[in-house]
């Protein structure tokens, strides 16, 4: 399977300095079995793709899904049925960038544990494992808390903690990440329906939102000039964290809170 998600993201600011941002960005859903359309390739060049280096395992050196099952293992989820997805945004033509992509694993059509792989304008990559302890489904309303261990935006810390509400049905992905470090932090969003990935729906992708990850990387740096324009503290890149992957957990509560 592979499907498009034509999906809208949102960030605001928390704290005294404030700001706020929507855009449309497009995603692909893909257990990288089934045919492709033509005009999306998996490690070959077209007009968008997906490289099995650019995830799982460092970045640039990636193995795929092999390192997620890997990971799976290795936090004692064993399960031969489970589905491996990639949720991600695929490169554009010769360009690729992916603040945010999720390995995925589903038993019965609902997602039993995550990663979160997160990767900065710095060039560094970190992931965070979530699941249950006894791998049971997660839905929209769990919280999973993971401590931040990545220098993500030269605006913020690396310091505090995010949390994940992972919504996702067999018709829509509802992803909401909020990073919090006191009075401050970013709550940023992504949703979208889910449908086939044709070759219509990503020529229509192209068109709407040209140059793809590309677009995303000028928007990013678009706001950090607002945000410096607004006097936000600046934060120089900062080492990276010792482990490639760090594990969350599970929290009660409104996930609003």
């Amino acid at each position: 399977m592979i499907e498009h998600i034509a999906a809208r993201t949102h960030h605001s600011r928390k704290g005294a300095l404030k700001n706020a941002f929507a855009y449309g960005v497009d995603y692909v859903l893909t257990d990288f079995d089934a045919g492709w359309p033509a005009l999306i390739s998996r490690n070959r060049f077209n007009l968008w793709s997906i490289r099995d280096r650019d995830h799982g395992g460092p970045r640039g050196d990636g193995r795929g899904a092999g390192w997620f099952r890997d990971v799976l293992s290795e936090h004692g989820f064993d399960n031969p049925d489970a589905r491996l997805l990639l949720l991600t945004q695929p490169g554009y033509l010769w360009f690729r960038f992916n603040p945010v992509s999720f390995w995925i694993a589903m038993v019965d059509g609902m997602p039993r544990a995550f990663v979160a792989e997160v990767n900065s304008t710095f060039g560094q990559r970190h992931c965070y494992f979530c699941a249950h302890d006894d791998f049971r489904p997660i839905v929209a309303s769990d919280r999973m808390i993971a401590e931040k261990r990545m220098h993500v935006s030269p605006f913020q810390q690396v310091q505090g903690r995010y949390l994940f509400n992972f919504g996702m049905t067999e018709t829509a992905i509802n992803i909401r990440i909020s990073y919090e470090n006191g009075d401050q932090g970013v709550l940023a969003t992504l949703s979208g329906k889910r449908r086939p990935a044709t070759n219509r729906a990503l020529l229509g992708a192209a068109l709407r939102r040209p140059m793809g990850a590309a677009r995303v990387l000028a928007l990013i740096h678009w706001q950090a000039l607002i945000l410096a324009f607004k006097r936000a503290p600046f934060l120089r890149r900062q080492p990276p964290p010792a482990a490639l992957v760090s594990d969350g957990h599970h929290t009660q509560g409104d996930p609003a809170g």
